[in-house]
């Protein structure tokens, strides 16, 4: 019996709820693309800056492009100014997004410190500000993505969620751990079946889902109606198509050969020089360079040799002299 069914999202029906979540950085358009093609229930975009959105800054419509491939899409804001996060989720659904999400679960110190991601939990009147400003600028549907709370003295995502649904919020994401927790410890999936008996929304289950074995734990511990996949998905774009036939009890599939996981590393860096151009691409393709190749013999002495080249067309010969004694042995 499959353990997910499809939700809907105002207007947006999401056939199989595995979702790619927000990763900065990381869910590029050119990874998210490699996602969708695999499978996925919906992409987000990475966190965009609520005032570089409106400022319409070269790296903020990077971050708000996307293919043709992966609607509906998903596009992740950030603020701490009402009449700023209203204005730019109005840019972003006149442009075409299918839904705007709302963030209120970063971590990280530069957003915190400007009152945004998950500081909010920390002041739930503005963070209701927002969500009332974004819900009145635009018609599709607005989600929120949030944590535990700020620590284990404030676990108020219950309250911030109900909150969301009294204001129109249409779906809620939860990872569970606390700000303070960052990424450290456990997550704790069970806290998340408190948000999900708060509300009548749907609600996700996000954090620490490496594997689609874990999607079921997650799953079974929350209560919740489908799963969001984050760094489980670094050097895997094909994770979330694999759970979702874990999930649905499809056929399972398996990973891509070692040959056809070198096409796509190859497809991918080419993908980011399109998108970036050679200079920004080739820096930013070193993380995935890294993931892709992690475990493979010699893996370790490569990363090191090829993060030390900036050319492109180098890169990519390197990535062909590693991957030929897997390739000579698919040919033979």
């Amino acid at each position: 019996m499959p353990r997910i069914q499809p939700i809907q999202i105002g207007p947006v029906r999401i056939a199989a709820p595995v979702i790619l979540a927000p990763m900065t950085g990381v869910t590029d358009m050119p990874f998210r693309t490699l996602v969708r093609r695999f499978g996925s229930g919906l992409n987000v975009t990475e966190m965009i800056a609520s005032p570089a959105m409106i400022r319409q800054t070269r790296q903020s419509l990077q971050k708000a492009a996307w293919a043709p491939l992966e609607e509906p899409v998903s596009m992740q804001l950030a603020g701490c100014d009402p009449r700023e996060m209203a204005e730019a989720a109005k840019l972003n659904a006149d442009r075409g997004a299918a839904i705007i999400d709302i963030n209120m679960g970063c971590p990280v110190k530069k957003v915190v410190n400007g009152d945004a991601g998950s500081a909010l939990m920390r002041d739930l009147p503005l963070a209701a500000s927002l969500i009332k400003a974004t819900v009145k600028a635009v018609d599709v549907p607005v989600t929120v993505k949030m944590r535990m709370g700020w620590d284990h003295s404030r676990l108020n995502a219950p309250e911030l969620a109900h909150i969301a649904e009294d204001l129109g919020a249409q779906m809620i994401t939860v990872h569970g751990r606390t700000r303070c927790q960052m990424y450290r410890d456990s997550t704790d999936w069970a806290f998340v079946r408190k948000v999900k008996d708060a509300v009548s929304l749907p609600v996700i289950v996000n954090g620490d889902i490496l594997t689609p074995e874990d999607s079921v734990t997650a799953l079974d511990q929350s209560g919740a109606d489908g799963v969001m996949i984050g760094r489980g998905a670094y050097g895997k774009p094909w994770l979330l198509a694999q759970t979702i036939a874990h999930l649905t009890g499809a056929t399972p599939l398996p990973a891509p050969s070692i040959e056809a996981q070198y096409h796509l590393i190859a497809e991918h860096y080419r993908a980011m020089l399109d998108h970036y151009g050679d200079q920004v691409g080739v820096n930013m393709a070193r993380k995935h360079i890294g993931w892709y190749t992690k475990g493979l013999t010699g893996s370790a002495e490569f990363r090191n040799a090829v993060n030390q080249v900036s050319d492109a067309r180098t890169v990519l010969d390197m990535l062909a002299r590693f991957y030929e004694p897997w390739l000579s042995r698919a040919a033979a």
